[in-house]
């Protein structure tokens, strides 16, 4: 019997854990053309939505607009993502404030001024959820 508990346990160290979710993120409305998606995490307010501040940054293939975000802790998230159309790595804004590439926010919230992090926050419960952003250009 103390045999098997130790074949088990590093199977039982490999699994995820039981509290992990899947937040599932699709994108929609996005032109097509050149330059790739971004997708961004945060998990609070502070920072948010600075890219510097996101707690994942995810950079979608071409032709993708769904991503799994897999093994999180349930909890409140806030999504942003960009189409970065002209490749240079980073969402463009007049004076550092208007986007001029395609953008969204989780919950699609009506934005003029700068993002809150309470108008974008999705609870994830341990089920999982998915949520669909729809960007602006």
């Amino acid at each position: 019997m103390l045999n098997a508990c130790y074949f088990a346990l590093p199977l039982l160290l490999c699994l995820p854990p039981s509290d992990a979710a899947t937040l599932t993120v699709t994108l929609d409305g996005v032109k097509p053309g050149g330059g790739t998606l971004t997708v961004l995490l945060f998990d609070q307010a502070d920072g948010f939505p600075k890219e510097a501040r996101a707690i994942q940054r995810h950079v979608l293939p071409a032709g993708q607009n769904t991503l799994a975000l897999d093994g999180l802790e349930p909890g409140q998230y806030a999504v942003m993502a960009y189409h970065d159309e002209d490749g240079n790595g980073e969402l463009n804004r007049l004076f550092g404030m208007i986007p001029q590439e395609g953008w969204g926010l989780s919950n699609n919230p009506k934005v003029t001024g700068k993002p809150a992090f309470k108008d974008a926050v999705v609870t994830l419960p341990e089920s999982g959820a998915a949520v669909t952003l729809h960007l602006d250009y």
